[in-house]
């Protein structure tokens, strides 16, 4: 086992993995900027070290400073978490130059894996069902009209190197396409430094579904069943689920043994998951493979009893699965709401600023996931998810009465925050029933001009 891991990351995540490590018996070194030296995780370290001012680029994304870092507090493996370096196989290649054990897949997987256009190749190659699309990258404006024609439209531009609903444009007819292809090539350009998209066709308002998977250097291939995050605005998830309440068993069964065979052809190591999209028709078609840990992962370790930063970092120090994670079955049903310092009734405009009282709901099945506290100042230079909120019944209908009594109970003043808004979908039929898509945040945004009636609890936020 590893002696002190790095923890290149910040707030709820970085927090995850230091409470993970120490439950492991490993020493812990956070980074922080300038921004974050009052935050949880810089406070619960072993060791803290300042990597930069605020700008994620001179901090959480300069490579140098980090491993400038690794090599100050003697680290043995970092930790990228999600999101800044955590699927750069740049970085995960200079970790390894380093003779630091990057915790995650090999960085030639995540090259693979992380072009979109190579994983759709590489889907195919291994028989997983992919969306009719462009062979490959498409370069000019020409080449692109004869391949949309050719595919059928409505399609989807996406960037090659995209993430995160980047470098993404719909297009629904030949008049459209144009200004859709060029915005989609100068937004991935800005984005990712590459302005290389591809074509698919565009699978109207279908769900999204993804997998869990674990994979250790013994052979050992494990999926952990599927998180349905269809509940999205702008490609950006605000609600997940586990099990999904659109698919069937036997559907189930099928994307299943997709994930794990593609696991196991490219030789995958560590926790990573298969995204999928589903139409009303039971078919399931491959979107990507983050090679990385995702948000949404407790809704997961809450079903299946497990911890996945923990195996996370057994599999990279050489240790196979645990046996309670290869023989685990689903247990009740588990939901997760991303709580946003956003002002979800004025275009979810950030809401950065300090934090007056913060108090979190409790009681069984209830976990929160957050790295602020009563005083804390929400800075304005990072993604504004300032918490999760994951809880887990019996049944999906007891899931989802314990999240509205959760919601209810979350008490954020001094700065405005997405609750209410959950609280509202959560009540809403179309979400009891089941019966929605990656579309209806939208539809319900359209039909909701202010603020619900809120208890005084959830009114009083800033």
């Amino acid at each position: 086992m590893f002696k002190n891991i790095l923890v290149a990351n910040r707030g709820e995540i970085a927090l995850r993995v230091i409470r993970a490590a120490k439950e492991l018996g490993v020493r812990t070194t956070a980074v922080y900027s300038e921004a974050d030296a009052d935050s949880m995780h810089v406070q619960l370290a072993d060791d803290a070290i300042c990597i930069g001012p605020a700008p994620s680029a001179q901090s959480y994304l300069s490579m140098d400073a980090i491993l400038s870092a690794a090599e100050i507090a003697n680290v043995d493996a970092i930790h990228p978490g999600y999101g800044f370096l955590s699927e750069n196989p740049r970085f995960a290649k200079l970790c390894e130059t380093c003779n630091v054990k990057f915790i995650g897949p090999s960085s030639e997987i995540i090259s693979l894996m992380g072009d979109k256009n190579q994983a759709r190749a590489t889907a195919t190659k291994y028989g997983v069902p992919v969306t009719p699309g462009s062979d490959g990258i498409v370069e000019t404006e020409e080449e692109a009209v004869k391949i949309a024609e050719e595919i059928g439209f409505p399609v989807m531009i996406k960037a090659s190197a995209g993430g995160g609903g980047r470098g993404m444009r719909p297009a629904f007819n030949k008049a459209s396409f144009v200004t859709a292809f060029h915005a989609a090539r100068a937004e991935a350009q800005a984005c990712f430094g590459s302005s290389d998209v591809y074509i698919e066709r565009l699978v109207e308002n279908p769900h999204h579904v993804e997998f869990q998977v674990v994979a250790d250097s013994q052979g050992n291939v494990k999926e952990l069943g599927e998180r349905d995050c269809s509940m999205q605005r702008r490609n950006q998830k605000i609600i997940e689920e586990t099990p999904s309440p659109l698919i069937s068993d036997d559907l189930r069964k099928r994307m299943a043994e997709a994930s794990e065979s593609l696991v196991k052809n490219i030789g995958y190591e560590n926790a990573g998951t298969i995204e999928y999209l589903v139409d009303d028709n039971e078919n399931f078609y491959f979107m990507e493979m983050n090679t990385r840990i995702q948000v949404e992962h407790p809704i997961t370790e809450e079903v299946r009893g497990c911890d996945l930063i923990k195996e996370q970092i057994r599999i990279a120090a050489g240790q196979p699965l645990s046996e309670h994670v290869l023989y685990s079955e689903p247990r009740g049903h588990s939901i997760e709401c991303r709580i946003n310092a956003e002002d979800p009734y004025n275009n979810f405009a950030p809401s950065p600023g300090q934090i007056k009282l913060f108090y979190a709901p409790g009681g069984r099945g209830v976990r929160v996931d957050t790295h602020v506290y009563s005083g804390y100042t929400v800075p304005s230079n990072y993604d504004s998810m300032i918490a999760k909120l994951i809880v887990t019944g019996a049944t999906r209908e007891i899931a989802i009465q314990r999240m509205i009594r959760s919601l209810n109970e979350f008490v954020i003043h001094g700065i405005k925050t997405t609750i209410p808004f959950q609280a509202s979908i959560l009540k809403h039929n179309a979400f009891r029933s089941g019966d929605y898509n990656i579309a209806w945040v939208e539809k319900f945004l359209a039909s909701q001009p202010a603020p619900p009636e809120l208890p005084e609890i959830m009114m009083d936020q800033g």
